[in-house]
């Protein structure tokens, strides 16, 4: 059995998320210690477990420890199958991390599936739907991968209560495609949304005003209420549609915080992004890691590797027998990263 150190490197439940994934695909029972140890609430939350769960169900896993707060969790996985599911947090953690987990599995399957996803959907510390849909599925889709998200309704922190549907075809024997994604191509559209429930309209204007100053003149910026949420949230995204990629960025509204500063945050990232002139944001970056290890691999350029990207990259050559180069190039903050079998 394969003992995993959870609090290595960012310590959090990305090491759990990318474990559940592997040893379902390879079939090799895992036992994770020191689960989220680098948190200030160690150990399994809400949305762990739903993803454990998930991943159990889909390959038919024997669980030990499965329950909140556990810091250790023996996981002997089963042979993989598709189908219909419906995953429920029962709290607004956040969905897309869920999905995330378990689609890999999915890809592998021998069956097609229909899978819904229940809480959190636009999530602070977590890709909102809008990354998940609309960055990171491209990516995949580029790499042979078919598969599609629909949102049928938002959920916000503290209310959950959201819900998106993911439909994936199984790979049917065939590979990931390699992945070449070395510039980003001819900007396309730049456009920014205020998304927001139960909150004044107030709170959108603020926020608008602050994109149309931040953006380049003539993009579009546009509000929508969301009327079928239950409860109050608040949400800036911008997409950025270039010839080769597209990037989402993103920043949730909190108690406290002024949504001035909550647009500024999100024009900021798209603002650090442009400037490198690199294809992948920071997030994007670790999000392609795994399907790259699974399939042919890949080269893009980036910015400096977070610690999630490290810690991404180090579990995935502990599990497979791949290589994960991050270099810079030249003295600049620009990053190339190539994922390679040994």
């Amino acid at each position: 059995m394969r003992v995993i150190d959870g609090s290595q490197g960012e310590g959090g439940g990305q090491v759990l998320r990318t474990s559940l994934a592997l040893s379902a695909l390879t079939g090799e029972p895992m036992c994770l210690e020191r689960i989220r140890a680098g948190r200030a609430k160690p150990g399994l939350m809400r949305q762990h477990l739903t993803a454990v769960d998930a991943v159990a169900r889909l390959c038919g896993a024997r669980v030990e420890g499965a329950q909140v707060g556990a810091t250790s969790l023996e996981f002997v996985p089963g042979p993989l199958a598709g189908g219909t599911f419906t995953f429920a947090i029962g709290t607004a953690g956040s969905t897309t991390l869920v999905a995330q987990t378990v689609l890999p599995a999915l890809l592998w399957a021998p069956q097609a599936s229909v899978v819904a996803f229940e809480g959190g959907t636009h999530n602070p510390l977590a890709p909102p739907f809008d990354h998940f849909a609309g960055a990171f599925l491209p990516c995949l889709r580029r790499l042979g991968a078919v598969v599609e998200a629909e949102l049928e309704r938002p959920g916000f922190v503290p209310a959950g209560g959201g819900r998106f549907t993911l439909r994936v075809q199984p790979l049917a024997g065939a590979s990931l495609a390699r992945l070449e994604l070395m510039e980003r191509g001819a900007p396309e559209r730049l456009d920014g949304e205020v998304l927001f429930s139960k909150l004044p309209f107030e709170v959108a204007r603020r926020e608008l005003e602050v994109l149309r100053a931040e953006l380049p003149f003539g993009h579009a910026v546009r509000y929508r209420q969301v009327v079928d949420s239950p409860g109050p949230g608040n949400m800036v995204v911008l997409r950025a549609a270039h010839a080769h990629v597209t990037e989402v960025f993103s920043a949730v509204g909190e108690r406290g915080v002024r949504a001035e500063d909550v647009a500024l945050q999100a024009a900021r990232a798209w603002q650090a992004w442009n400037a490198l002139e690199v294809p992948v944001g920071e997030h994007l970056a670790d999000q392609l890691l795994l399907p790259l290890a699974l399939g042919a691999g890949g080269t893009f350029r980036t910015g400096p590797p977070t610690l999630h990207t490290r810690t991404q990259a180090a579990l995935l050559e502990a599990w497979l027998p791949v290589r994960v180069d991050l270099q810079p190039e030249g003295a600049g903050d620009v990053w190339r990263v190539e994922v390679a079998r040994r």
